[in-house]
């Protein structure tokens, strides 16, 4: 039995919902912000960052929405930093989150930046999992039923990592607290 031809052809692929333009434009901070975050060096972040980009553009058409887009994009970011980062330990800190408020000080700039560079080498502390949690639920502010589906968790594991993270974090912080009292921050 012979097809028509509508049933022999195959179906166009579906274009996105979304062009590459505006996936670069809408998440291209924030690829930035998670891959520090990660881990990634100051001399690798430009690779990296478009690196993440290569792959997103090649995967759009892809990208079916079963999760939201900032997830998606950070799963590939997440794979991607892992290639361009040496190793945690090695990761300098991060302080370019600390850029200069409107109207801040030099005394109330410096002691943002030495928050910012104590928040990096706490998350450095963390084990892998609760820092992802962590930086996605509580820094980025995604959703945990997002944040569970990038990371290919349940969402109840979610919720533990971040009370995990929390947790630590409190603890290390006392201890930074006790070993530096009157120093920043």
């Amino acid at each position: 039995m012979v097809l028509p031809r509508w049933l022999q052809a195959e179906a166009p692929p579906a274009t996105p919902a979304v062009t590459f333009s505006e996936v670069y434009e809408s998440q291209v901070d924030f690829v930035w912000r998670v891959a520090r975050r990660l881990g990634v060096a100051d001399a690798a972040l430009d690779d990296c960052v478009q690196d993440v980009f290569v792959v997103v553009h090649a995967r759009l058409a892809g990208f079916e929405g079963r999760s939201s887009l900032r997830t998606w994009v950070y799963g590939i970011t997440r794979r991607v930093a892992r290639d361009h980062r040496p190793s945690r330990r090695e990761a300098p800190l991060d302080d370019t989150d600390a850029l200069p408020a409107a109207g801040a000080t030099a005394h109330e700039q410096l002691e943002r930046t030495e928050r910012v560079r104590l928040l990096q080498r706490l998350l450095d502390g963390l084990d892998e999992g609760s820092r992802e949690v962590f930086i996605l639920s509580e820094l980025e502010e995604v959703p945990m039923p997002e944040v569970a589906a990038a990371l290919g968790i349940n969402v109840n594991t979610g919720y533990a990592r971040l009370r995990a993270a929390r947790r630590d974090l409190e603890a290390s912080l006392a201890r930074h607290r006790a070993q530096h009292v009157g120093r920043l921050p």
